[in-house]
């Protein structure tokens, strides 16, 4: 099934984004996908039990490239009780799937019963948001994963849960987790997966400024906005640092473009790959500059700048690098361990950029929100006139790019 065919199920009617779930060193080791229909029925992913589409939305939504190599990443789906009663699901590979369970649904025969099916089929099970009562003992015996929401517990709360939980063979999975010392603290309780916002906050240190290098990087991604720009002009800026040069000249020699012969300097470079393409090699330079980082942030980073600039482009916005400038730089500051206002004041960005990012204002703020909600799965934040078909084949596609330029970035 082609792309094509994909969108044309797709269509306007599903709206579908995915969410990190980390381990204990930060590493991304599943997704969960988010996705709302017309109807607001949960289960869509599979489309009536098509296990083409199925698996075609796994090999997307899934595959990234972690640490240079090609990978997928199992994906964790949400399934109602009528779902699970029915036992309405095509045959996916096990290995790819975990099942949740969500909090809502009614406990009784019929729905233990079809847990037990799919256990039995080979599928893993994840119970959502889990307040323990007496009903759930069954599915405990049965699940694989036990999510919690940490922010709905105290801290006393938390521990007297995992004492409930803990004779059953799961893993716990904390949700929601907003900041670095709550991972820690999570971390110490036994949680071994972990799921929320953190990653978007930086481990603030008092004072810090941008380094010369960084401010370098950024100047020249600045500069890169000029649509006139001269090639010379950008050579200049890029030789200033040694590191930015050979990256660009590793990349365009790379199997991504398959060149005939060796580029040899940073002008050959500049009109082999032209002006839009170095904007975003630069970009993404500038996301792996801090390898301290988890590389999920640099990629969410990218899919968010790269989805802006391919709504700007399907809506016909003027100067679509722009939006992705605005998407982008919207996060670097949690890359960067400084505050977001501390950093769009020593950045050379243009005002609509800025206000687009301080308060959401203009053509490039309102799309900046509307990708920001749609990457969280607030599909309810979402305008009226919200077209989801122009936002669901952007983010496809940004995924993609993200996922290909991260491999480019790591070929010798």
């Amino acid at each position: 099934m082609n792309d094509a065919s994909l969108g044309s199920q797709l269509g306007s009617q599903v709206l579908m984004a995915r969410q990190p779930i980390f381990d204990r060193q930060q590493r991304v080791v599943a997704y969960e996908i988010l996705y709302r229909t017309e109807n607001e029925t949960e289960g869509a992913v599979f489309y009536g039990g098509s296990q083409a589409t199925s698996e075609v939305l796994l090999n997307e939504y899934t595959s990234i490239c972690d640490a240079g190599e090609i990978k997928r990443v199992p994906a964790f789906l949400n399934l109602t009780y009528d779902i699970v009663v029915e036992g309405n699901i095509p045959d996916l590979p096990k290995k790819q799937i975990v099942l949740e369970l969500l909090e809502d649904a009614t406990i009784d025969e019929a729905f233990i019963n079809g847990v037990k099916n799919l256990v039995d089929q080979g599928y893993r099970i994840a119970l959502d948001d889990f307040v323990y009562g007496p009903e759930y003992i069954p599915l405990l015996e049965l699940a694989h994963i036990v999510k919690i929401d940490v922010l709905a517990h105290t801290h006393e709360e938390l521990v007297e849960l995992i004492k409930i939980i803990k004779p059953y063979k799961v893993s716990l999975l904390a949700e929601k987790i907003e900041t670095h010392e709550m991972l820690e603290a999570c971390i110490g309780m036994g949680f071994k997966l972990f799921q929320g916002y953190f990653l978007s906050r930086p481990k603030l240190i008092k004072g810090r400024k941008i380094s010369t290098g960084q401010i370098a990087l950024l100047q020249l991604m600045q500069a890169l906005q000029n649509p006139n720009v001269k090639p010379e002009v950008l050579e200049k800026l890029i030789i200033t640092d040694p590191v930015l040069t050979y990256k660009l000249l590793r990349i365009v020699n790379s199997s991504a473009y398959s060149l005939v012969r060796k580029v040899e300097s940073i002008s050959e470079a500049i009109v082999m790959l032209g002006i839009p393409q170095i904007k975003k090699w630069t970009t993404l330079i500038a996301m792996s500059t801090n390898a301290d980082k988890p590389e999920e942030l640099s990629r969410a980073l990218l899919i968010r700048g790269r989805m802006s600039e391919n709504v700007a482009e399907h809506q016909k916005k003027i100067n679509a690098s722009s939006y992705f400038m605005s998407g982008m730089m919207s996060g670097l500051h949690a890359l960067l361990d400084i505050e977001r206002d501390k950093m769009l004041e020593q950045v050379p960005l243009g005002d609509e950029i800025k206000a687009a990012i301080c308060d959401g204002s203009g053509d490039i703020g309102m799309v900046l929100n509307n990708v920001i909600n749609y990457e969280a799965g607030n599909w309810d934040l979402l305008p009226e006139d919200f077209d989801g078909e122009i936002y669901e084949q952007s983010y496809r596609e940004a995924m993609q790019w993200t996922k290909e330029a991260m491999q480019a970035m790591t070929e010798n």
